[in-house]
């Protein structure tokens, strides 16, 4: 990738933004700088080369002190933290060296597994290396800087992320690996689920809990003797959550959610957003088919809107559950080639019940 003096020239080309890592180095270069200048920009060094970052407020507050404030701005991306304002605060300080410490609505880390140690706000080391490679040189000779990041409206967004599950509290992540912020459906936002996956082998469990999301979490702990900490949401990407288990070494995989969500699998779709690839209808029918319903009960089928409806027409048909243990078997094969651990599946319907009898999971009665 090349270099680019202006993001926003970036952006326009392949409409993607700055990290939050990248809004607070900006902020925090331009808080340094604003003891000597007030300035509307600064030219910001990261990992892909040199950006010019827009400065959204900026205050010199005595002859060693200065904050600043940056924009994440919205891009071609549904990310929580479009339009956030990051703040930096920088006080020249006489010892060498550059501290870095998290204020309001940056999350302290609380579990092992992250890139950041526990006890330690969650600033990850990428943006703290800009942050050091970006105010070191504007540092009088012998002095050191103490800069502390800070997200007003860090707390409550911080409930919208993955953070609380990973131990996470009281704010959101700094992160980024490259300055560039990249869309949702690319590698940095699959990323963010495996960090679960980190998290939960940092603290030794061998046996994990897959499921599609919170509705699937939720069914998780309600009947299944786990504990939270080792139910991991997948989001729509099973495939790479399998495939990063089975780099990983996890020992055994339960695989549970919602049949509208699951089901998906039985067809080989490892993608589960509904533009991607849905199948549902297909995948019902074809296994009702196998179970000996008729011709009128797969056009029904075909007929209906969701999967709920379908799974009352079988009910009906008194193949509800025969159908969905052949779904089970179709799904445990179509992902052990994928993970080739210890794999069961529990298909379950919204209030919690099991629908497939197929399975070696201990369900609370």
């Amino acid at each position: 990738m090349e270099n680019h003096n202006n993001i926003d020239e970036y952006i326009k080309d392949v409409k993607y933004g700055i990290t939050t890592g990248t809004a607070a180095a900006a902020a925090a270069t331009a808080a340094l700088k604003s003891i000597e200048e007030d300035i509307k920009y600064v030219s910001l060094k990261t990992p892909l080369g040199t950006l010019k970052i827009d400065i959204h407020s900026i205050k010199k507050i005595n002859e060693t002190q200065g904050r600043a404030s940056v924009i994440k701005r919205s891009y071609h991306d549904p990310d929580v933290t479009r339009n956030l304002e990051i703040f930096a605060d920088v006080r020249i300080i006489e010892e060498k060296g550059i501290i870095i410490k998290g204020g309001k609505g940056v999350g302290l880390v609380t579990k092992p597994g992250l890139q950041v140690p526990v006890g330690q706000p969650a600033i990850n080391p990428v943006p703290q290396q800009m942050i050091k490679d970006n105010i070191m040189d504007l540092l009088p000779k012998n002095n050191g800087a103490e800069v502390i990041i800070s997200v007003p409206a860090g707390e409550e967004l911080a409930k919208k992320t993955l953070n609380p599950r990973l131990g996470i509290e009281g704010g959101i992540s700094i992160l980024g690996t490259t300055g560039i912020a990249r869309s949702m459906n690319l590698e940095s936002y699959k990323k963010s689920f495996k960090y679960q996956l980190d998290v939960a082998l940092a603290q030794g469990y061998e046996e994990l809990v897959f499921v599609p999301g919170n509705i699937g979490e939720n069914i998780a702990q309600k009947i299944l003797f786990y504990r939270k900490d080792q139910i991991i949401q997948m989001g729509n990407f099973p495939g790479y959550m399998l495939e990063e288990a089975e780099q990983m070494n996890v020992k055994k995989i339960i695989l549970l959610g919602h049949a509208g969500k699951l089901i998906k699998l039985a067809a080989g779709i490892f993608n589960t957003e509904h533009r991607i690839a849905d199948g549902r209808r297909e995948v019902i029918a074809a296994h009702a088919a196998l179970r000996g319903a008729e011709k009128g009960i797969i056009s029904n089928i075909f007929q209906a809107n969701t999967t709920e409806e379908m799974m009352n027409i079988l009910e009906e048909e008194d193949i509800l559950k025969e159908t969905f243990k052949s779904i089970a078997q179709a799904i445990k094969e179509r992902c052990q080639g994928i993970y080739t651990g210890m794999l069961d599946v529990v298909i379950v319907k919204m209030d919690g019940s099991v629908l497939n009898s197929n399975h070696q999971v201990k369900i609370r009665v």
